[in-house]
């Protein structure tokens, strides 16, 4: 930058009041899980980590990994989906908050979904997605991204970046100020 120039203004918005909640299920690929907690830390986003990881994010491998925004994301390990809920609803002043789980097998699109803040989106390990079994019983809370494409899903911090991003706008969280 010269002397003359100015900054360049970036584009920001206020956080929502009662943020959305990212529940990763199993992640197993760590620049997956790295590139959601960018996403969580650019939106304010709390970050849950369901059951077992497939790589450590203890503070040396998150050093060596290069996650200098890691600590800008609040990240909280749970032993199972339905801790990471409990711990959700505690800490939500949202009546009931819901889950929305995301699955390349839906019937409904998730631009079907009127998502309220303080709402968990939850997506299930990259090789198999979510147990067949909790998609069968929360059927009405499955939800996909539609695809014109030949591809059978999108990689997942792609996903997670579409149902956030799309939160959102739905809440008015992308209104810069």
């Amino acid at each position: 930058m010269s002397a003359n120039s100015t900054p360049v203004q970036r584009l920001r918005a206020p956080p929502l009041p009662e943020p959305f909640h990212v529940v990763l299920v199993e992640p197993e690929i760590p620049p997956n899980t790295g590139n959601v907690a960018r996403l969580c830390a650019a939106t304010g986003c709390p970050l849950h980590l369901v059951g077992k990881l497939g790589f450590s994010i203890d503070a040396h491998a998150v050093r060596r990994a290069g996650l200098d925004y890691w600590p800008l994301v609040a990240v909280r390990q749970h032993v199972d989906l339905d801790h990471a809920e409990a711990a959700i609803a505690a800490t939500t002043s949202t009546a009931e908050p819901r889950s929305w789980l995301f699955s390349g097998k839906a019937r409904r699109s998730y631009l079907d979904v009127r998502f309220r803040p303080g709402d968990a989106l939850v997506f299930g390990r990259e090789s198999v997605g979510l147990e067949k079994s909790l998609l069968a019983k929360r059927e009405p809370w499955v939800v996909g991204i539609p695809m014109p494409g030949g591809v059978r899903s999108l990689n997942l911090a792609n996903s997670v970046a579409i149902a956030v991003y799309e939160a959102l706008r739905q809440q008015g969280g992308l209104e810069i100020r």
